[in-house]
């Protein structure tokens, strides 16, 4: 099977839910959903600043934009400021959490998700609604990394001993 990010997160995945799944098992409903809540604000608050830091999972930068225009234009006009890539995707208004006693979710729902898969797979998209279409890099916005796996044994091993 040839190695893909998709592939080797899943991979990820089961190796964390065979780890943990004994131990949760034996949580009650109430404690198994605190300790899910809490793991997905940490997550969520991990994956926001990896995607400010501009870098994907597995730690290597993003493609760089491409180039621009001048944007100074005529003499006394007001340059804009370079916005940071995918500023509004990781707001918690965009960037979301969904959890309950047996499972987590962090992503995009709704309109925001199609713009942030575009972005996580490369496709091509429209820039603009009647503007050309452009295929964009792979940036992957979201992902598991060897970090977030520390993250999840940290809060689960609090939350076992008693301190949150």
């Amino acid at each position: 099977m040839a190695y893909t990010e998709g592939y080797a997160m899943t991979e990820n995945l089961r190796a964390v839910e065979m780890w943990v799944g004994g131990l949760l098992t034996r949580l009650q409903p109430a404690q198994r959903r605190a300790l899910n809540r809490k793991i997905a604000q940490d997550l969520r608050r991990s994956q926001a600043q990896r995607i400010a830091s501009q870098h994907t999972p597995d730690g290597a930068m993003y493609t760089a934009r491409k180039k621009r225009k001048d944007l100074r234009g005529k003499k006394g006009r007001i340059k804009r400021q370079k916005a940071a890539m995918f500023e509004k995707l990781r707001i918690t208004k965009n960037l979301k959490t969904q959890q309950d006693e047996n499972q987590i979710s962090i992503g995009f729902f709704g309109r925001v998700a199609r713009i942030a898969r575009v972005h996580q797979e490369g496709l091509k998209d429209r820039v603009s609604k009647k503007g050309p279409e452009y295929l964009y890099p792979a940036r992957p916005l979201l992902g598991f990394s060897k970090t977030d796996q520390s993250l999840i044994r940290n809060s689960l091993f609090r939350h076992l001993s008693g301190y949150e």
